[in-house]
C-alpha cells in the first residue's frame, strides 16, 4: 500500500507538470512585465470597481460555502498579535493599561509602526497598498492617494460587509519533495503553478471561481522551534507563475503564512512579483502572515481541505489594509 501511495503521488506530479506546461514562463523581469499586461483584470467589472476578483464571491457562492459546514468546528487563521521585537518584526503592538478600578479596567492598543510587513495577520487593500509604474488596481494613481491622504477607491472599507466564501488550504508540507522531517518548508522554497496542481490531486480538491486559496508552509511551526529569522535568509512562498493559476481558475483572494511571495523571488530585479501581479494586475486581494498550524491539523484529521471562510476587516475609510482574525469553519 505504501509503494502504491508513493506511485500515485509521483503520477500526480507528472500529470500536473504536463498540464501546466501551457502557461508562459516566469523567469525573467521581461516575463514579469509581460504577465502584468496580459493577466490584467482592469475594467473587467467596470472602471470604478473597488472589489476586483472579490466580485466572483457572489451570493450563490456564499450559500455554497455555508453548506460546507457539517461539523460545527471553527478554527482561527490568525497568529497571536506580536508584542515583542524580533528580527522578523516590522512593528509590534504596544498594550498599555489605562485604568483599573473597582468598577472595571481599560487598556490602549497602539502599533509601534505599520501592521503591514512580515508579522501581523492582515488583509491588504486592493487599489493602494501596492503600485506598479505609479498605479494600483484599475488605475488608481499614487498622486490620487497622496491628494486624498488615503486610498480614494478600493480601500479596505470596500470589504466592510465582510468576506464569506469557500476557502481552500493548500498544505505545501504534503509535497514530499519540499518538506523536511520537522514538517516545514525551508526558507526560499518556491511553490509553483505545478505544485498547486499536484496538491489538488494529493488533497482531492479542485479550485473553483470565487475561492480563496491559502498556502501553508509551516512558517510559524519553524519559528516556534528555531526562533525568528530575517527574511533576507529566505521565505517559502508562492512563485510568481502562480499568477497564471489565479487567472485560469478565477481565484478571488490569496493568503499565506508570511508575505505570500517566495523570497528570493527567482526573478532578478523584482522583489515581490506576486504582490504586484495579484493586487495590481489581477485585482486579487492578499492576506499576509496568517497562521495555518491548527487549520492544517484539523484539515488532515477530517481529510477535508475546503471550508467556510469568514473574515471581517475593520471599517476604516481610505484604509490601506486591516489587521483581522479570519475564521475557518468545517
Amino acid at each position: 500500500m505504501i509503494h502504491r501511495n508513493i506511485l500515485m503521488i509521483i503520477l500526480s506530479f507528472v500529470s500536473a507538470t504536463t498540464f501546466a506546461q501551457n502557461h508562459p514562463p516566469m523567469e525573467t523581469e521581461e516575463d514579469f512585465h509581460r504577465a502584468m499586461e496580459e493577466l490584467s483584470n482592469w475594467g473587467r467589472w467596470g472602471a470604478e470597481d473597488e472589489l476586483g476578483a472579490a466580485n466572483l464571491i457572489t451570493p450563490e457562492k456564499r450559500l455554497e460555502a455555508v453548506a460546507l459546514v457539517t461539523e460545527g468546528i471553527t478554527v482561527s487563521m490568525a497568529h497571536d498579535i506580536v508584542t515583542e521585537d524580533a528580527v522578523d518584526t516590522s512593528a509590534v503592538l504596544n498594550r498599555r493599561v489605562l485604568r483599573v478600578s473597582p468598577t472595571g479596567a481599560s487598556d490602549m492598543y497602539q502599533y509601534s509602526g505599520s501592521y503591514h510587513g512580515t508579522i501581523h495577520s492582515h488583509l491588504d487593500s486592493l487599489d493602494c497598498h501596492i503600485m506598479y509604474e505609479g498605479s494600483g488596481y484599475n488605475g488608481v494613481t499614487y498622486q490620487e492617494v497622496e491628494a486624498a491622504a488615503g486610498c480614494p477607491r478600493g480601500s479596505i472599507h470596500a470589504h466592510r460587509e465582510g468576506i464569506v466564501t469557500r476557502g481552500i488550504l493548500f498544505d505545501a508540507t504534503l509535497l514530499p519533495v519540499n518538506t523536511n522531517e520537522e514538517g516545514w518548508l525551508e526558507p526560499g522554497t518556491p511553490i509553483t503553478y505545478e505544485d498547486l496542481l499536484a496538491l489538488e490531486e494529493i488533497q482531492d480538491i479542485k479550485v473553483q471561481p470565487g475561492d480563496i486559496i491559502f498556502l501553508h508552509t509551516g512558517r510559524w511551526k519553524r519559528r516556534e522551534a528555531l526562533g525568528a529569522w530575517p527574511t533576507s535568509e529566505g521565505v517559502a512562498g508562492y512563485h510568481a507563475n502562480v499568477a497564471y493559476f489565479l487567472k485560469d481558475r478565477d481565484v478571488a483572494m490569496i493568503g499565506h503564512d508570511m508575505w505570500n511571495d517566495v523570497g528570493p523571488s527567482g526573478i532578478e530585479g523584482v522583489r515581490l512579483p506576486m504582490h504586484s501581479l495579484a493586487l495590481v494586475s489581477l485585482g486579487v486581494s492578499i492576506f499576509d502572515n496568517l497562521d495555518f498550524t491548527r487549520l492544517a491539523e484539523v484539515a488532515k484529521e477530517l481529510n477535508r481541505y475546503e471550508f467556510l471562510f469568514v473574515a471581517s476587516p475593520l471599517r476604516i475609510e481610505k484604509g490601506m489594509g486591516s489587521p483581522l482574525n479570519p475564521i475557518a469553519m468545517f
